[in-house]
């Protein structure tokens, strides 16, 4: 009886250990290059999939102009939305969109926010059909400045995703924040990180304007600007030409019909301001914003911080604002 006992509480004692084991080890995480043909050509879009234990729902993420997927999962170690979103049992996708990262290269002449949001669309049909792995019921697509641009054309034109996560982007913009910005790029292959050889067309962040471009006024933690540096990535123009013509100046978010979130920092010199949108607090964000959708629509201002939310000192309450909207909207 007693050996009964014993061994009953050793099995309990094992089981207890094993479930605490699990739950602690974390995403599997890997890279894939997912196949997709746009204007008629075979590309890759690179990125790198994550995945708790019992994930039914995957977030795609779209990084905007000059950033990669490292924007996502930033390398110092404190700003990484994916982990975040990870931890609340969430799948993640974090792409380098065409043109950037480990992605194919096409001509910069021929990207658009159409053609990116095409290569999304056929990232979605394979992380639904699970032919990176493993297949998911449901998929959110998010995006930031111009990534978002893109998810809004992408899901009001194809209509295959389960919710829209929207950061850095509202429908009034700040005509002197975007002509600021626009002013510190440069060809690519004119900057040292990226040489002469880089294909024409690409333009990146000249060096040390990333803090006033993305970040100002807030203060980002110390070492985030040298590797905003290093990780700075690139975009076309022609991109953000559509991006900002159809997804932000159109009513085209109209004809997203899943629930969308909304997220910027309240001092974003990109689309806040007395001429541009009230972003002082959710509730001005949202008095804002709603008009332009017919979906349930959140919204979440994160204070004192400009554009990049990912990488403000206070980004963790935005992470889980985000978590929390993807749980009662959507499903885990």
């Amino acid at each position: 009886m007693r050996y009964s006992l014993a061994a009953a509480v050793v099995a309990l004692m094992v089981a207890s250990s094993l479930t605490s084991a699990s739950a602690s080890a974390g995403p599997t995480c890997r890279p894939v290059d997912a196949p997709v043909t746009v204007l008629g050509h075979r590309h890759v879009v690179h990125g790198t999939l994550c995945t708790p234990a019992g994930a039914a729902t995957v977030q795609v993420l779209v990084p905007g102009a000059t950033y990669n997927s490292s924007y996502w999962d930033f390398p110092d170690g404190r700003h990484s939305f994916r982990a975040a979103q990870n931890a609340a049992g969430f799948a993640t996708f974090a792409v380098d969109r065409l043109g950037t990262g480990r992605s194919s290269r096409p001509l910069a002449l021929t990207l658009t926010a159409f053609v990116q949001a095409d290569a999304m669309h056929q990232v979605v049909q394979g992380l639904r059909a699970g032919a990176y792995g493993p297949r998911f019921s449901r998929v959110i697509i998010g995006g930031h400045s111009l990534g978002a641009a893109i998810s809004v054309v992408e899901a009001g034109t194809y209509g295959d995703v389960d919710g829209v996560l929207l950061t850095g982007m509202t429908h009034r913009i700040n005509p002197a924040g975007v002509v600021a910005a626009f002013a510190n790029f440069r060809p690519a292959n004119l900057d040292p990180k990226f040489g002469l050889l880089h294909p024409l067309g690409y333009l990146t962040t000249a060096p040390g304007t990333r803090h006033a471009s993305f970040h100002a006024p807030g203060l980002p933690l110390s070492g985030v600007l040298p590797l905003e540096e290093s990780t700075k990535d690139v975009f076309a123009p022609t991109e953000a030409a559509d991006g900002l013509g159809v997804a932000v100046l159109l009513p085209y978010s109209k004809l997203i019909d899943v629930p969308v979130m909304s997220a910027v920092g309240s001092r974003d010199a990109a689309v806040c301001g007395l001429l541009a949108t009230d972003c002082s607090t959710s509730t001005t964000l949202h008095a804002a914003e709603a008009p332009y959708f017919r979906a349930p629509l959140r919204t979440y201002v994160l204070p004192d911080y400009g554009h990049s939310i990912n990488l403000a000192p206070n980004a963790r309450d935005y992470y889980s604002a985000v978590s929390s909207w993807a749980v009662e909207e959507v499903g885990r």
